[in-house]
Order: C-alpha cells, then structure tokens, then sequence
C-alpha cells in the first residue's frame, strides 16, 4: 500500500521532490530529468536475473560475516550453515533466475511444482552458498523494489538441527535483514511474494 493515501498527497510530495514551484517548471522546460536509479537486476516476463559471485567463505565463517554486519540469522539458517553438507566454492560466477510467486497459481506454488518449472526452463539447482551470496549482496530495498519479501535459494535440501529438510534464503521484514532457513519437502507451500532462485549459468573465474 503507497504510504501516500490520495492522490493530492502524491502530488504534492512529488512537489516537494522537485523544490517547489520553481522545480517543477524547471522540469516542465526540460532543464532537469529524472532517471530510475542503477538496478543491479534486470527483470522479464516475471523473472528476475541477477549475478553473485562466490569467495570462499565456510558456513563458520559466514555465520561471524553476518553476525559483524547485523544481519540476523534463523537457528535453523545457522544449523544449515555449520552442517557438513554446506560446500562452499570460491570465484564462481553464477548467474541467477528468480522466479516470482506470481507466476505459479496458489495451489501450484509448491516446492515440486516449482522445481518442475524450472526444469522445464533448463535452469539449474544452485549451490546452498547462493542463499548467502544474494543476502550478502542485495539490500532490503532492492528486494522490496524486486516485488519480492523473500528470495529462497532452490539448492539440494539440508538437513536442520531437528532432522527437517530446509533451504536457505534472504528475507526483509521490519526487523531487519535477515537469512531464513525454509521448508525443503516436495509439498512445501509458499507464497505469491516469494521467489525462487535458480542457476542459469556458472562460469570459474
């Protein structure tokens, strides 16, 4: 919901984006522009492409990365991180597709559902390292300008503290920034907000 609830409001705080009056005709003659700011992503035909590359980090030292940065960690997202399975690769380039939620219908957005589609668009499992890279990498604002409250990484599930599969992904919320640790059954609901990312390519450097 815009947090400006008419349209006066918009107008007006448009208005005072511009300075006034005196902005306004100062757009109007052509003397300014305005211009979207840099995206680090591109989107089409709701699925969103990004690139992350690897360096190396160990869960273990994943974990001390995002304590140092306030970034907040599930204990099941940390479980995942310090478990065996977790393989970290280092100057791996990958290119990622997120597909959003809204391309699944509700009772389709389930996890074997959406795997399926991906295959279908010969894309990828990415290693459980994209979770963090894409955490890492991409603020709360860019997911929210993305259309999206989470970005679950679609890797081979780990097993959590309590034997449960999971995956791993980037949340935003009005707490902070944060890594999650999701459901990783077959069956496992999510939500149209949501969004799955996938490998399209990885390259060594």
């Amino acid at each position: 919901m815009s947090k400006y609830p008419n349209t006066l409001g918009r107008i007006e705080a448009v208005w005072n984006i511009l300075g006034g009056e005196d902005g306004v005709d100062r757009l109007l003659r052509g003397e300014i522009t305005i211009a979207e700011p840099d995206r680090r992503f591109e989107e089409k035909d709701g699925v969103i492409y990004i690139t992350v590359t690897s360096d190396g980090k160990t869960g273990a030292e994943w974990v001390a990365h995002f304590e140092k940065k306030g970034i907040r960690l599930t204990k099941y997202a940390k479980s995942f991180l310090l478990s065996d399975d977790f393989k970290p690769t280092k100057g791996v380039t990958y290119r990622i597709a997120i597909l959003k939620g809204m391309l699944f219908s509700d009772s389709d957005r389930v996890t074997k559902k959406i795997r399926a589609e991906a295959d279908r668009r010969n894309l990828g499992k990415p290693n459980a390292e994209v979770g963090c890279l894409i955490r890492d990498n991409f603020s709360d604002d860019e997911i929210e300008a993305m259309g999206l409250i989470w970005i679950v990484a679609m890797h081979e599930p780990i097993e959590d503290s309590d034997g449960s599969p999971g995956l791993l992904g980037a949340s935003r919320g009005v707490d902070g920034r944060w890594l999650h640790a999701y459901g990783g059954h077959p069956g496992s609901g999510w939500f149209r907000e949501h969004g799955f990312a996938f490998v399209v390519s990885q390259v060594n450097a």
